[in-house]
């Protein structure tokens, strides 16, 4: 349900704003840097305790990660390294915010969200080797209940509500299940090719 409204932004207003902005000439790659710059100036706020605003930039920066690949696909300009391009400043986007907290946290001694960020980080990055050794190896690997847009709207709706450690406990435990998913998931797949081709 959440993936299906989610494919369903960009046919709905992120299309048209994607493409507003590449009247003014911008490039869908150039997007996907602005929306990197956000996360860091999200991670920089987050440093600093401003949870709320941290959040609102975190969705901000979301938002700009849906309308590189809109616009890539209505101006025909998709290519192999906007994908890549794309797919590594994400990581690197949610690292950096990720990364903003534990700043925040560490002069505080909080034991407890230190170690959920740690964790969070571990499986956001687990999420993503799964899928691309996956398709590396010709299976597709599109499921999962935590995929990255989940895990951004997760983090940035809590902040903005003040419910940080809940949205890390959230990230921390469903992140590493869906790479954990994500696993079985091409397991099943290989061994169904095996089993067509006996």
């Amino acid at each position: 349900m959440v993936s299906s409204f989610r494919n369903a932004l960009p046919r709905g207003w992120v299309t048209p704003l994607a493409i507003a902005l590449g009247k003014m000439g911008l490039t869908p790659n150039a997007l996907t840097i602005l929306g990197l710059i956000l996360s860091m100036i999200a991670g920089a706020t987050l440093a600093l305790g401003y949870m709320r605003l941290g959040g609102v930039l975190i969705l901000t920066a979301g938002l700009f990660d849906l309308m590189d690949g809109a616009l890539a696909r209505h101006t025909k300009q998709a290519s192999p390294f906007g994908a890549i391009l794309d797919s590594t400043f994400d990581r690197f986007g949610e690292a950096v915010c990720l990364l903003g907290l534990l700043v925040y946290y560490l002069p505080q001694g909080g034991a407890i969200e230190i170690v959920l960020i740690y964790v969070a980080i571990v499986g956001s990055l687990m999420v993503s080797y799964v899928k691309a050794r996956a398709e590396g190896l010709g299976v597709s690997c599109n499921v999962g209940l935590l995929t990255r847009p989940e895990r951004v709207f997760i983090l940035a709706f809590c902040l903005i509500i003040g419910q940080v450690q809940i949205a890390l406990w959230l990230l921390a435990i469903f992140a590493n299940f869906t790479a954990i998913h994500r696993l079985l998931h091409v397991k099943h797949q290989m061994q169904n090719k095996v089993e067509e081709r006996n």
